[in-house]
Formats: C-alpha cells, structure tokens, sequence
C-alpha cells in the first residue's frame, strides 16, 4: 500500500500543467487517440523536464538544503555551469518526500563504482555507519567497462535527510568514479501510476480540451452562446460525478433529440448491409427494449444497466475526450467513460469530437458482445503501468481497431469500428474501393499512420473478434512492462502478479473452474451413454 501511494503521489507531482489544447500546440483537429497519445507524450515530457529542472536549482542551492547534525557536511561535486552533475530523477522525488517527513526510514538501492576495489569498499561502508545507515544486502561484480575497478550494489535502510546527504557525500569521494540512487520503495517514478481499483477512477479526469465550441472558432457551436452554455452545463455535471453515485439523468431538448433522430434514422438504413452481424444483433435487441428508439436521446444510466446485464460493462459520464492513457485505463474496469452532450444540430451527421451520439450508436452495441467486450478490456488491461510510447501503440490499435476497424463474414467485409458506425460518410468510404484493407497484425497496426485530415487510406481487416484477442495477446506479452495483471471482478480490483501467494492465488481459482468445467461436460455426456 506504501508503494502505491508513493506513486500516486510522484504522479501528482509531475502532473500534467497545462491543458491539451489547440491553443496550447495541439495539431489536429479532428478526435483522435492515436494524436492525443502523441500530444500527451510531448506534454508529460516537457513538463517532468520543468519539475526535474526546478528541483535541481532547489537541490543546488545550499540555503535550502536539510540540516543534518553530522561533522564534515559535504557539498555536492559541481560541474562548471554550477549544476549538480549527478542528480537523478530518483533522488529529486527523495528531495521533494523530506516535507514529508526528513526522519523517516527509507530503503534504497545505490550503484557504486568502486576505483580502488575493495579498499573503497571500506570507506563507503564507514561512510554509511556514519550516517547511522543499515546495510541490507551488499554485492560486486567487476565493472564491465574497466576491469581494474569493481560495481557495487548496496541496499540499505536510512533516514531520508540522511540519505541525501550520505549520496552527495559518496558523489565527493575520490574513491568512487561514479554514485547513483537506482530507487526502492517510493525513491522511483520509472513505472507510471495507474488505476487499482474502480473508485480510483475518480482521479483519471485529464482531458483533451480541444476542438470545443468555447476555444475554436471552426466549431459548429461556436457562434452559438445557448449551445456552449449547455456544454458547460453537462460538463460541470460529469466533473461532479464520483464513483458509486448514480448517473446523473440529462434533459435533452427537443433540439438534441431531432439531432439523435437524424442520425438514428441513417445509420438503421445503412446497418442491416454494412455493420457486422454482433452489432446488428445487439442493435435489435435495445430497440426491442425500447432504449434505442427514433424520438429520443437514451439516459446513460438505462445503457449502463443493459451493458451490465449482457457484459458487465458499465458507463461513467465524462465531461469530454479524456487522454489516452486515463480513457484506456477505465476499460481495464470494464467501464466505458462516456459523454452526455450532444453534436450541434448544423453539424448532425459527423462530430471531430466524441458526443453522446457516437457513443451510443457506435460503442454500446459491440459492448454489450461478450467477445468484443473482453477484447476492449484486455486493451485497458495492457495500458496499465505502460511506457508513453507503448500507449502511444496501444492508442493506435484501439484507432484502428474499436474506432474504425472492419472484420469478415461470410467472405465480405463489415465495419465494427464504432468512428464508422456512428459516421455514415467514412462508413461507405471504409467500404468502397478507395482506401486500402490489410489483415489486421497488432505489431504493424500499432505504428501505423494516421491521417487526421481525411477518411483513412489504410483500414485493417479481422478475421474474427477471437482471432484479433488471440493476436493481441501475443503482442502484448512482448511489451516492456516487467509485471503482469489481473482483474478480479469480485472485488473490482486490478491485481498485480508480483508475489508467489498472488500466483498461488490465481492457479487455485482457475483450478476450481476447470474442475466446474470437467463437471459440466461429463455431466453433458452421461445421457448419452444411458
């Protein structure tokens, strides 16, 4: 639990400072996941760069530094410019966690490279007793750049200020070519802070502000003060939505309701030939439950009930295009964070941004399929405690894929993608001649380009929904993340595989499932041989 809250808190550290905008440099204008990622990236970096930078002037400046009350106090080796040369991410988050509490105990790892072998290896460890520091575990190894010096790894428990001071310290010694904090406990940011349970959902709000009728002139909306009046209104509802509350019901005009009808109207005629045949089943079914009907906009709240009933997905209202990596995560859950506003009415035909109406028309449907909805969450799934370029990937496969993929039946080729069942114009696009169809490969869907401009030229064709989910495992399990997870439906809870009892866990509970499984088809076969 420490573990956890020290990321959260590295994350809240080097949150996000400005928003994702046109404004602030964001290129595109049209709703995309793939571009989003990308933007995200630049913008994390950029700001992690600031906080590091910003630490580092603190770190140096010797009239900010902890007192300690021990003799000889070293100062930190310099380079010409006055900076700190050796000052790692590791030790900035060590900086900033002193306001918390300078006394506590910390465990931490340190990388020494030793240059006079084992006789430096006595002064360090007087150096670490000085500092009232433990030794936990110690090892060497020859470098392996230079064969006359040793590399030490030395884990240790050590009041924070002390640690701090004992780093510098090392970093001075003409014993040591070189001194690093490689991070234990809360010392480390390398892996990012994700989700572990549903309810921390509530913390995954950034948003991608761009292309609103508030900050873009080009919107439908933008001239209209009564639409963006009303934006704002169901924004500040879904800002104000916490887990566990109910959803929050929206009277829609008669304005928003004759935009869902045109829409609707359009995209049952084009159904029966062009959606595959998960969607159109799914489609007939909540009209013959009178949730999709012609007339009026359905109430997230009677969606979220029929997903659940069909699938276990549930909605959560959200106030726009959420980033990449906080949308992705709410899929692990199986939740699909969903907007409530609607299109303007001059535009009703194709949004450049998410609206109710694409997320019901086009996401709700293959939700509620078993097969489509597993393979949505292992999607979430995977972007948990990813790298930024991986979620750029990951993004990338959902775009191509649960946006605006095709699969095959009965030897031709349907759309699923719900950026084509929501967008009639780019549905018969995907469906002509023009772009080009590919196999759908996970390694190479995941870097390909996307045109933000126009309708796609390259469009990727699944087998099956089975057969997409079984290349996507493969694919994942080549990613860079060095741990494993799980989603326990029982708890609502994303469990880490990190430990032998966790493991012991799982392999229990699958055993008792397959033991159910074992019963059920002998019980099937007993008839047959009365």
């Amino acid at each position: 639990m420490a573990a956890i809250a020290a990321a959260q808190k590295n994350r809240e550290m080097f949150a996000i400072k400005k928003s994702y905008s046109i404004e602030n440099g964001y290129p595109s204008r049209r709703r995309s996941l793939v571009d989003d990622a990308r933007f995200e990236t630049m913008v994390v970096t950029q700001t992690k760069q600031t906080v590091l930078d910003e630490a580092r002037l603190r770190a140096n400046d010797s009239s900010l530094e902890p007192e300690v009350e021990i003799n000889e106090k070293p100062t930190p080796k310099q380079t010409e410019d006055g900076e700190d040369a050796g000052l790692t991410e590791e030790e900035i988050i060590l900086q900033n966690s002193l306001n918390e509490g300078p006394e506590i105990v910390q465990k931490a790892a340190l990388v020494l490279r030793l240059r006079e072998g084992m006789s430096s290896l006595s002064r360090v460890l007087k150096t670490i007793e000085k500092y009232s520091g433990v030794v936990c575990h110690l090892e060497t190894r020859p470098s392996q750049t230079d064969k006359n010096q040793l590399d030490v790894l030395i884990k240790i428990e050590m009041q924070r200020q002390h640690l701090l001071q004992l780093i510098k310290n090392l970093r001075q010694s003409a014993s040591l070519t070189s001194a690093s904090l490689v991070g234990e406990d809360n010392v480390t940011n390398k892996s990012p802070w994700f989700p572990r349970h549903a309810s921390e959902l509530d913390n995954c709000n950034h948003l991608m502000t761009k292309y609103e009728p508030d900050l873009d002139m080009n919107h439908p909306g933008f001239a209209d003060k009564e639409y963006r009046a009303r934006r704002k209104h169901i924004a500040e509802v879904a800002f104000a939505y916490k887990y566990g509350d109910a959803i929050p019901l929206i009277d829609y005009t008669e304005t928003e309701n004759k935009t869902w009808s045109a829409v609707f109207n359009t995209v049952r005629d084009l159904m029966p030939k062009h959606a595959c045949a998960e969607y159109r089943r799914v489609f007939r079914k909540l009209e013959d439950e009178g949730i999709f009907n012609t007339t009026a906009i359905p109430q997230l709240d009677e969606m979220s009930k029929f997903l659940q009933s069909q699938t276990g997905f549930t909605l959560r209202p959200a106030a726009g295009l959420l980033t990449s990596r906080d949308f992705l995560a709410s899929l692990a859950f199986r939740i699909f964070q969903s907007t409530q506003y609607v299109r303007h009415i001059n535009s009703p035909y194709h949004t450049p941004e998410p609206d109710s109406i694409h997320e019901l028309l086009g996401h709700m449907p293959l939700l509620a399929d078993p097969s489509f909805a597993q393979f949505s969450q292992e999607i979430g799934l995977a972007s948990l405690g990813a790298s930024d370029s991986e979620i750029e990937k990951l993004s990338t496969v959902y775009w191509f894929t649960v946006e605006f993929g095709l699969c095959k039946e009965n030897g031709a080729v349907k759309a699923y993608g719900a950026g084509l069942l929501s967008a009639y114009g780019e549905l018969l696009h995907a469906l002509s001649d023009k772009p080009e169809l590919r196999p759908f490969e996970p390694a190479s869907t995941a870097v390909q380009p996307y045109q933000d401009q126009e309708y796609q030229p390259v469009y990727y064709v699944a087998e099956s929904f089975e057969d997409a989910k079984d290349k996507f495992r493969r694919w994942v399990s080549t990613m860079s993340r060095p741990f494993e997870v799980r989603f326990n439906p029982h708890t609502q809870r994303v469990e880490v595989l990190d430990t032998v009892d966790k493991l012991e866990s799982l392999v229990n509970q699958l055993n008792t499932e397959l033991l159910h499984l074992s019963n059920a088809v002998n019980k099937m076969k007993a008839p047959a041989l009365e």
